[in-house]
């Protein structure tokens, strides 16, 4: 059985390559355009590996991370921040709230796979 996988972007073409990227790797995807929808997704489906963007309208990746941690399905999940945010103040934040891990974009497709097959194991 193939890993599901929740991309959350509010950018269409770094969703779009981020979900070939998986796709071509054999994962299934869904995506969301910001963290809000992520949240409605997660309350009604099991993902076993959370990507998410930080700047995003109605909810940030932050207060995405915080909230799947409240959920008693993504008390473990790994949730892996994809931004532009590099700093290590908001790294921290990351971690705090959360966070499995943490990439830069953008992002090399194969260290994507690289992270994604660690992280699941």
């Amino acid at each position: 059985m193939s890993k599901h996988i929740l991309v959350v972007d509010d950018s269409v073409s770094i969703r779009q390559m981020v979900e070939m990227t998986l796709k071509g790797a054999g994962y299934s995807v869904t995506t969301a355009e910001d963290g809000q929808q992520a949240l409605d997704k997660c309350k009604s489906q099991k993902f076993d590996f959370v990507l998410t963007d930080q700047n995003m309208p109605r909810m940030d990746g932050l207060t995405l991370v915080k909230s799947l941690r409240g959920l008693a399905n993504y008390t473990r999940t790994p949730i892996v921040m994809l931004t532009t945010e590099a700093g290590g103040d908001m790294k921290e934040k990351g971690k705090a709230a959360g966070a499995t891990g943490w990439m830069v974009k953008p992002f090399d497709p194969n260290k994507l796979l690289d992270v994604t097959k660690r992280v699941l194991g």
